[in-house]
This record gives C-alpha cells, sequence and structure tokens, in this order.
C-alpha cells in the first residue's frame, strides 16, 4: 500500500522541478506517492508566484 503525500509535500517537489535540482531517488518517491492533481495545482501555483516574482524585479529595473 502505497503512502500520499500532503500538498505541502506537493509544493516543494515542483519547486524543486522548477530549479531543476533532483535525486533520481527523490523522483522516484514523488511518482510512488504524489497525487496527480496536488502535482497540477502545485505547478499553477508555482507557475504563478514565478510569472508575479518575474514582474515584480522587471518594474523594480525598469522604474530606476
Amino acid at each position: 500500500m502505497k503512502k500520499k503525500s500532503s500538498f505541502l509535500q506537493s509544493m516543494v517537489a515542483v519547486l524543486w522541478a522548477f530549479l531543476g535540482v533532483r535525486k533520481k531517488s527523490g523522483l522516484q518517491e514523488d511518482v510512488a506517492s504524489l497525487s496527480f492533481v496536488h502535482i497540477i495545482i502545485a505547478g499553477v501555483i508555482g507557475a504563478m508566484i514565478f510569472m508575479g516574482v518575474l514582474l515584480l524585479i522587471v518594474k523594480a529595473v525598469v522604474s530606476l
């Protein structure tokens, strides 16, 4: 019986994936335990946060 992970664990896995630093063993554990729906939601939230940070950086640079 496989253990299901929490949404927070899904969010952490997605953030590590955004950075591109993940061990193969960690990836295999994630595939076995994470929920597909959690991954999709965490990915969308992560992308929105990433775009928001980029917009803030661009606005700060342009206003100089």
